[in-house]
């Protein structure tokens, strides 16, 4: 079990990416958060296996159809053992 923090910049507010994000973690059994931040970017933390969480990035390099994605930073987050779910904050 891993976890990871993701920074998504692009045009990524008002396009449902949130939504899309927290659809596709759920489809893959990861657990975490997404939230937009002031700046215009999301950020987020998901949590599960390293070969679905390198599914879950590959997702949001991509995004959902009307977002823009033009860069997207992870780095590795301490696990979390209680935390279930995927939710928006």
């Amino acid at each position: 079990m891993d976890r990871l923090y993701a920074r998504v910049e692009g045009r990524v507010q008002g396009v449902g990416f949130r939504y899309h994000a927290m659809t596709q973690a759920l489809a893959l059994g990861l657990s975490g958060w997404v939230t937009n931040l002031p700046d215009g970017s999301v950020e987020l933390e998901a949590q599960g296996s390293p070969r679905v969480l390198r599914q879950f990035v590959a997702f949001l390099e991509r995004g959902p159809g009307a977002s823009r994605v033009l860069r997207v930073e992870t780095s590795p987050r301490p696990t979390d053992p209680g935390e279930k779910g995927f939710h928006i904050r």
